[in-house]
């Protein structure tokens, strides 16, 4: 009869989440992700099999709570505000954490970079999520009365524009110099479906 598993399964996987997030699949070993999990190794392959198993967990997990940000917003605010709003979360009044989380950058984005070439599997999963993402995008501008093809191109143009952002985070510039092109990007929008 297998032991039951004796750790808090959820709190673990944040862990690991954040530790993929911050440092990626390949810089990530198994020893930093058994001591950011605060589990055995043991337990570790018999709840999660292996590194690439749990990596696509926290994977799903993160385009998971993505789209519920993403939803969130899209219900609370008018649509090309929670777009907006989605944009500039990461550099208005976070600290803490939160600040640091914003240099991360997007898991998603990151994992296409890094995977392309290396893990086609895992870069084309990623990237499937960011379709799911791209398709909010487009359902928000339709709702702001973009036309079809108008909400298409849109959501098209701001998916490269997240994709470009997320990895400018990176650079740890200052947070205006990513609000100023999210408000420039945005204006543009709003132009082009007045």
């Amino acid at each position: 009869m297998a032991r039951p598993i004796e750790f808090d399964r959820p709190k673990a996987v944040n862990r690991a989440l954040a530790l993929f997030w911050r440092k990626g699949y390949q810089a990530t070993s198994l020893a930093d992700l058994l001591t950011a999990m605060a589990i055995s190794r043991s337990s570790f392959y018999a709840a999660f099999t292996d590194k690439r198993s749990l990596f696509i967990e926290c994977l799903d997990l993160f385009s998971a709570r993505t789209l519920q940000l993403l939803q969130r917003a899209r219900a609370e605010m008018p649509p090309v505000d929670a777009l907006q709003s989605f944009f500039e979360r990461n550099f208005i009044g976070a600290g803490g954490a939160a600040a640091a989380r914003g240099h991360w950058g997007c898991m998603l984005v990151s994992t296409v970079l890094e995977m392309a070439g290396v893990d086609d599997d895992l870069a084309s999963r990623a990237s499937r999520h960011l379709s799911d993402m791209q398709s909010i995008f487009q359902a928000c501008l339709q709702d702001a009365d973009a036309t079809p093809a108008q909400a298409e191109a849109l959501a098209a143009l701001l998916m490269l524009f997240n994709e470009g952002i997320r990895v400018s985070s990176r650079r740890r510039l200052p947070d205006a110099q990513h609000l100023q092109p999210i408000a420039t990007a945005f204006r543009l929008v709003r132009s082009a479906i007045a």
